[in-house]
């Protein structure tokens, strides 16, 4: 039946009144979904038993912990916006909580961070991540060791002004991340003042990392570690080479290397890609005692190069190109060993997710302890979410990649709060019970089905 045009519009004569009341209402009904995962994993427990010895005030540690975690899940990014969430029914349920503390109490509780409850934070962390991978039944794990910086104001606490390209003025925080490729999670995380070279404390980061791996996950799991050239050190090359573990590391162009000479004497070169040449070579370096495989990779550009540097053998006409070298102690060809450095990229995508969806970026205080504790928080969230797609069955898994990347189509957490977190819905009684109730969607109601299904079973 074809309708008239004029029944397609409505008219409107005046403005809505807003009006508040005291509604059970909420915003965010898929929450009550993470929080039965949540359940499912013990993590109220396991809360409790990493930090039972720390303060947490009157409202309890395990409640305030997983008020962070809500706050940020829910996709705020300050601690002011907790007052915004304090008549929410079921944020306050999931927090376990019938009132919502004030931004200054939560403020305070993370001032109470010290090193041991940092420490107790982040073995909370690698428990819930271990447990992961053996679900998951990985036979390999490949580690993106890096940095990232973030901005602090100038009365932070440990904050230092470095390295910092676009605002090289502000003062700063420069934390040491261990990625996990296959699944996009974080497997540790280091925070340090800003004007630290990249590698400072990394040996001990990684001897304290494979340990941890090894003690849980035994020997037989295969590690490897994907590095750029600032960790191109002679401690952290020989701690890897002893504990058996494989490495991909940048080779930095310096006069010291010998790189430069190694390529200018070069005569052939072999295609390893479109556009992308390469050759491979033994590099001794004798103030270190060590003979290292290296292949060096040459991309032909159509500019100046604006990295590393240009050969004057090469004329112009020739076109540019920029290089990069590759050291390694695996058995990969130099084709399959370039598109495995290239995989390293990808760490670059959870970074800004990290930042831009779990407020990593955020220095909610001045306090060292406090921002320290913020940083572990940001990436339990993070990783709480990425455990709760893979047993929920959201994430699908992926075809096998040379690039060594992620396992599992994961949905970003923005796309994750569209469909399933920030859903209205009120809190009703039906038959003296309190029931959810959402409004009729066909592909809302197939999907939270779903994973109701998944997380009963």
């Amino acid at each position: 039946m074809r309708l008239k045009v004029r029944r397609l519009w409505r008219a409107i004569k005046r403005d809505l009144p807003i009006q508040f009341g005291y509604e059970q209402l909420t915003s965010y009904g898929g929450l009550e979904l993470v929080r039965r995962y949540f359940q499912l994993i013990e993590l109220n427990a396991r809360i409790r038993r990493a930090l039972g010895k720390h303060a947490g005030g009157d409202y309890g540690c395990t409640h305030l912990v997983l008020l962070v975690i809500g706050l940020l899940v829910v996709g705020a990014r300050r601690l002011q916006h907790l007052r915004y969430l304090a008549n929410d029914s079921l944020f306050a349920r999931f927090c376990g909580l019938s009132r919502i503390p004030s931004d200054r109490t939560v403020v305070n509780w993370l001032k109470q961070f010290t090193q041991t409850s940092l420490r107790a934070l982040l073995r909370l962390n690698s428990e819930l991540l271990f447990e992961q991978i053996q679900k998951l039944g990985l036979r390999r794990l490949t580690i993106d060791l890096d940095g990232t910086v973030i901005r602090t104001g100038s009365k932070v606490a440990w904050a230092a002004r470095g390295f910092n390209p676009h605002h090289p003025k502000d003062p700063s925080y420069y934390p040491l991340l261990a990625h996990l490729a296959q699944t996009g999670q974080i497997l540790r995380l280091k925070n340090r003042p800003g004007n630290v070279h990249d590698s400072k404390g990394a040996e001990r980061f990684v001897r304290e990392l494979i340990g941890d791996i090894r003690a849980r996950l035994g020997r037989a799991l295969k590690l490897e570690f994907r590095m750029d050239a600032a960790f191109f050190q002679q401690n952290l090359l020989k701690l890897l080479a002893r504990l058996g573990c494989f490495y991909a590391v940048k080779v930095p162009f310096c006069q010291w290397t010998g790189v430069k000479a190694l390529v200018a004497a070069q005569p052939r070169w072999t295609a390893v890609a479109a556009d992308i040449d390469g050759f491979e070579t033994r590099l001794e370096l004798a103030r270190w005692g060590l003979e290292l495989r290296v292949v060096v990779y040459r991309k032909q550009v159509h500019h100046l190069s604006p990295k590393n540097y240009q050969l004057d053998l090469f004329s112009p006409d020739d076109g540019y190109f920029e290089y990069s070298a590759v050291a390694t102690n695996l058995t990969l060809t130099p084709r399959a060993l370039w598109y495995f450095a290239a995989g390293r990229g990808a760490q670059e995508k959870t970074f800004a997710e990290l930042k831009g969806e779990f407020a990593l970026d955020v220095v909610p205080t001045n306090h060292y302890g406090a921002n320290s504790a913020w940083q572990q928080l940001s990436i339990l969230a993070h990783n709480l979410m990425r455990s709760f797609q893979l047993h929920s069955t959201l994430a699908t898994p992926k075809p096998r990649s040379r690039k060594r990347t992620y396992s599992y189509r994961i949905a970003s957490m923005k796309t994750l709060r569209f469909l399933l977190i920030n859903r209205a819905a009120r809190l009703a009684r039906i038959s003296g019970r309190k029931v959810l109730r959402f409004s009729s969607n066909p592909a809302t109601e197939t999907l939270y089905e779903r994973v109701t299904d998944h997380l009963a079973a």
